[in-house]
């Protein structure tokens, strides 16, 4: 009876057991099965709105930019969207810039739109600064295309100021007397920048764009820099006497020859250009009231070379200043034919005749 009982009891707790079983794996089912469900629409599009502008940063990662989306109302939940991209490893190739994305789009557009780098082609400003002109001349120029305040662009200009992306205009001295701190270190060039733009990124642009240019220079650029005891506000400073100077571009290593026979002599420098500099108002011909204004930039009057540069040098006056002829010149005179070029003396006499020959040349045209 009793070894029945206990047979007829064995049925019953496997039912029990099994049901139990059957209980717990429904829960189970139901909680991973809610879960995939809250996962899966916490994917799925945000309600549908009209198109807005998202701005990715650069550099910035795939984690940013999930939570820049959800901010933004472009994707539900930034924390599954992560986890989404690192399954499907995506989120390496997202590219900075500024989309035109539509809540509502699906996450498969999204990813695509960051990794093509589909950005909204934003409006710009384009201006072309020529060879030789001052920060005054650039101020002039630009305001007059309305792109600056023109007072703002000088300030900025003038203040001493740790810029960056930028390396050669930050050796500037703090104490430099300048008469302008950035004269020499806006890079002549035609520039591409957005809409809007403030003095400040353009001057840091223009600014950088010189350490672009240095870095187009031959490779032994430094070493003939150390070589000539130099510093490279010294070199655009005779840099931009050469630009100054010249016309003709072959006469650029002559001319930066003269500057060089001239400082190793050593004789000032004597340069019209930084005459011109120093007037308030540069004239169409000196005379010699002028060649007497009190200024450190007056070159008849100081020895050496001034503070600083006098105009923005064009890179091939850069090259010019870095490797010039090997010439015995310590004096030149401008043709008065029109050509712009030069009579090159040895001599204190010879360059009188230089003078005197190019005086003829002038009247007999």
């Amino acid at each position: 009876m009793d070894n029945a009982k206990r047979q007829s009891s064995r049925p019953s707790k496997v039912r029990i057991a099994f049901y139990v079983f059957l209980s717990i794996l429904g829960v189970i089912t139901t909680v991973v099965g809610g879960a995939f469900i809250y996962l899966w629409l916490q994917l799925e599009p945000t309600k549908t709105a009209e198109a807005k502008q998202i701005v990715i940063p650069n550099n910035a990662s795939a984690s940013q930019i999930s939570d820049v989306l959800q901010e933004e109302g472009i994707i539900k939940n930034a924390l599954i969207f992560k986890y989404y991209l690192k399954l499907e490893k995506e989120g390496g190739k997202f590219q900075a810039g500024t989309y035109s994305m539509n809540p509502g789009m699906d996450k498969a557009d999204v990813i695509a739109m960051l990794n093509s780098g589909s950005t909204v082609k934003q409006e710009t400003i384009r201006f072309t600064i020529p060879e030789g002109l001052t920060v005054l001349q650039i101020a002039d120029k630009l305001a007059e295309e309305k792109l600056i305040d023109k007072d703002k662009f000088l300030e900025l200009a003038d203040k001493q100021q740790t810029w960056t992306n930028a390396d050669a205009v930050n050796e500037i001295s703090a104490d430099a007397k300048l008469h302008h701190r950035l004269e020499g270190y806006l890079f002549p060039e035609t520039y591409e920048m957005k809409k809007g733009s403030t003095e400040q990124e353009i001057l840091n642009r223009m600014i950088s764009e010189l350490d672009v240019k240095l870095d187009q220079l031959p490779n032994d650029w430094t070493i003939q820099l150390e070589k000539r005891k130099l510093t490279i506000h010294q070199l655009l400073t005779i840099a931009s006497l050469v630009e100054r100077e010249v016309v003709v571009d072959e006469e650029r290593p002559i001319v930066a020859s003269v500057i060089y026979n001239r400082l190793n002599k050593p004789m000032k420098l004597q340069i019209d250009a930084t005459v011109q500099y120093a007037l308030d108002k540069p004239k169409e011909r000196l005379y010699n009231k002028d060649l007497k204004v009190d200024s450190p930039y007056n070159t008849y009057l100081v020895d050496g070379l001034p503070p600083g540069p006098i105009a923005a040098p064009s890179l091939s006056s850069i090259k010019a200043a870095l490797y010039p002829q090997e010439t015995e010149y310590f004096f030149y005179v401008t043709k008065k034919d029109g050509t712009g070029q030069h009579l090159f003396a040895k001599t204190f006499s010879e360059h009188n005749n230089n003078i005197a020959n190019s005086n003829k040349t002038a009247q007999s045209k």
